[in-house]
């Protein structure tokens, strides 16, 4: 059994994986959260300092939820979130569209394609039925 002290309230829980926090601290991290989607929603101009002022979380949560594309914040908006290969400002996520197309086809292209098909093997028999030994 792995035991831990939470990283909020310093209290001793059952770690499994994942945050190092609490059960109680996830329940109370899990209603700011829906706090700071409902007021996004609400105020769709709103930015990340907004959001963490308004529902009082660290700017740091804000971007992390960001980050993990649980909070996306309007196009129009600015999340202070940036690509972390161009520098581009996103919405939410880590990369950009264009950077993750990029990722992508480099990735597609690091697998060595046969470059002929595979042709079926041609019987050399005149009768290719399957042959079974007597064992007498």
């Amino acid at each position: 059994m792995n035991v831990r002290n939470c990283r909020n309230c310093g209290r001793l829980f059952n770690y499994i994986a994942g945050n190092p926090v609490c059960p109680a601290c996830k329940e109370e991290l899990e209603k700011k959260f829906q706090q700071a989607k409902e007021f996004i929603r609400n105020n769709a101009h709103s930015t990340v300092k907004m959001v963490s002022e308004e529902c009082d979380v660290p700017e740091s949560q804000v971007k992390q939820w960001i980050r993990e594309e649980r909070l996306i914040f309007s196009d129009g908006a600015v999340a202070g979130i940036t690509c972390e290969v161009c520098g581009d400002p996103i919405p939410t996520g880590r990369f950009c569209d264009k950077c993750k197309n990029q990722m992508m086809n480099d990735l597609n292209g690091a697998v060595k394609k046969p470059e002929q098909p595979l042709q079926p093997r041609k019987q050399t028999k005149d009768n290719p039925r399957m042959r079974f030994l007597d064992n007498r």
